[in-house]
């Protein structure tokens, strides 16, 4: 846990984050940060678990709670979250020798638990989680999600990409979807995802940038001795993704990983309800591998 501090939510006992979500440094979680309800070790599996219910505390310019890493690649903790010490680059980025690295790798092996049982299935957030991610300073060119209906057996993994809008654009940001395991959109009344992944099943992904091409990769089956990959791979840094004219491109971003569970299934515009975990109004995984590499 040496670059990475987390999220958990609910308000920071710090005082100088008296109102703030919760935030756990490196040094923490290196002296053995555990939180009896939204992070902690399995004792039978050994995972590491993170939970978040359907609304509590967030972080800020979100309304979705989480309980989440946040890789900090500089050794000194009074480098600035967003400071490029802190984070990485593509290689066509002009001040790329500025960051802490250019490129990077994170990997995982995971079971996503349990989703939110309550929400509007007209809603493509509803009944999901956010597992991993790559986050701009504002947008994200990556975001792994796991979506299960209530009324389905298998659930769906897919990946979104957000295009770079800026400026008066900004307001043109546009999640375009890429179905892995499954299908994304998903709606009551369709058929069960046969080919995606059940609650409880490992799954494993592993996220490598280098130059400025990120290259994806997923398995499931994965203890299985006919495991299923699927493999993408997309150069971030160019724009007009699919023809995306407000796609302006990551060539001058700053980057930072994300893993954990970033709960899509909000009280707001998703119409989530939050009556208690014993309703199902939360959202777990289990993480049995995580790895962040910056060499």
């Amino acid at each position: 846990m040496t670059h990475w501090k987390l999220n958990v939510p609910i308000e920071d006992v710090k005082p100088e984050r008296k109102g703030l979500v919760m935030e756990v440094s490196a040094a923490e979680l290196n002296e053995g940060y555990t939180h009896p309800e939204w992070f902690y070790t399995d004792p039978q599996s050994g995972a590491l678990v993170f939970v978040a219910p359907n609304k509590a505390m967030t972080t800020p310019n979100s309304s979705n709670a989480r309980s989440e890493l946040h890789a900090m690649l500089a050794d000194n903790p009074e480098v600035g979250t967003y400071e490029p010490a802190n984070n990485f680059a593509v290689a066509s980025n002009k001040n790329a020798e500025d960051y802490a690295a250019v490129g990077g790798k994170l990997s995982a092996e995971l079971a996503v638990n349990h989703v939110s049982l309550s929400g509007d299935h007209r809603h493509n957030d509803s009944f999901s989680v956010v597992i991993g991610q790559i986050h701009a300073r504002h947008n994200e060119p990556l975001k792994i999600f796991y979506r299960k209906l209530p009324d389905h057996e298998y659930g769906s993994v897919y990946w979104n990409y957000e295009n770079n809008a800026l400026g008066d654009d900004y307001h043109k940001r546009l999640d375009i979807s890429h179905n892995v395991f499954g299908k994304a959109k998903l709606r009551f009344g369709q058929e069960d995802p046969q080919d995606g992944v059940k609650l409880d099943e490992k799954i494993s992904y592993t996220v490598n940038v280098e130059g400025d091409i990120m290259h994806l990769e997923f398995i499931k089956d994965v203890d299985s001795d006919n495991p299923v990959k699927k493999t993408f791979a997309m150069n971030i840094a160019e724009g007009n993704y699919l023809g995306n004219k407000y796609d302006a491109g990551y060539a001058q971003s700053l980057f930072f990983y994300k893993a954990g569970a970033y709960n899509q299934c909000s009280t707001g515009v998703v119409r989530c309800t939050n009556n208690g975990m014993e309703a199902g109004d939360y959202t777990k995984v289990s993480f049995y591998h995580l790895e962040l590499d910056h060499k």
